[in-house]
């Protein structure tokens, strides 16, 4: 290895650094506003748009540091298998491509760049937000979720209240309430703000309302809703088969949400 890829090697690390101190920054600056909200309900126009711009900044901030990590891992993955033989290069891949898998399909579905305490605010701050919920047991069959409204945040236990706004039409069923952890819940976008939703390119696997219902599915992405330039994705459900083909149902963004790791349909 020369001089001048340690060289380079050393300048991406500190480049990621630089970006996570910027971020450390950027959420202290958050979670002062989050006080002042707490102690004073009633914000100015000026406050709300100073913490959208904030958070803004630590998206694009975090955005950064995926695009730096990535290439950091690439000048290093060149220069470790320069010296490997196929069978070693052929190990790592494979490897890495599991790694992957992975990653795409556990996106964070709470800010990842920040501390648990700023998890557990913005989870707090989804009371009396709709939500995806996973309401089936660990030990079930299958994975179910359906969209639930959040009644309470317990920081303490980490714990969801929420209730199905929407259930069966048994008494059994009528106004069910869940308590659910946090691994159980997964925000939609904001409905009002397209940029919130993820860009989902085309042929990867999420979770989706289905159309006409309280319920969701994996659904496989035909179209981006940025790449239509509308407000919709436009899906394939599994098992949606009809006269032996899937057809392609339009989905709105917020009603769609990254597929979580290992789910059962």
């Amino acid at each position: 290895m020369s001089g001048i890829e340690i060289s380079v090697l050393l300048d991406k690390s500190k480049e990621l650094d630089q970006l996570r101190k910027e971020q450390e920054e950027v959420h202290q600056e958050i979670n002062k506003i989050h006080k002042k909200l707490q102690s004073s309900p009633e914000a100015s126009d000026a406050i709300l748009i100073k913490l959208r711009q904030l958070y803004c900044h630590a998206k694009d901030l975090s955005e950064h540091e995926v695009s730096a990590s990535n290439a950091l891992m690439s000048q290093l993955d060149a220069l470790l298998q320069s010296g490997l033989s196929a069978a070693q290069r052929k190990k790592i891949e494979v490897s890495e491509k599991k790694k992957r898998m992975k990653s795409d399909s556990d996106i964070a579905r709470f800010p990842p760049t920040a501390s648990m305490r700023s998890q557990l605010e913005h989870a707090a701050n989804l009371k009396g937000e709709q939500v995806a919920a996973r309401v089936s047991s660990d030990d079930a069959e299958k994975d179910e979720w359906f969209i639930v409204k959040v009644i309470n945040f317990d920081k303490d236990t980490k714990e969801f209240e929420v209730f199905d706004e929407e259930p069966g039409d048994d008494e059994e069923s009528a106004q069910r309430k869940y308590k659910l952890p946090m691994s159980h819940i997964i925000p939609f976008p904001k409905k009002n703000d397209p940029s919130s939703a993820p860009d989902f390119p085309p042929g990867r696997h999420v979770l989706a309302v289905y159309p006409g219902t309280t319920a969701l599915y994996k659904a496989t992405v035909v179209n981006s809703h940025r790449k239509r330039k509308s407000d919709e994705y436009l899906l394939e459900f599994d098992d949606d088969e009809e006269d032996g083909s899937l057809p392609q149902r339009s989905v709105q963004f917020y009603k769609v949400v990254p597929l979580p790791e290992g789910h059962r349909q």
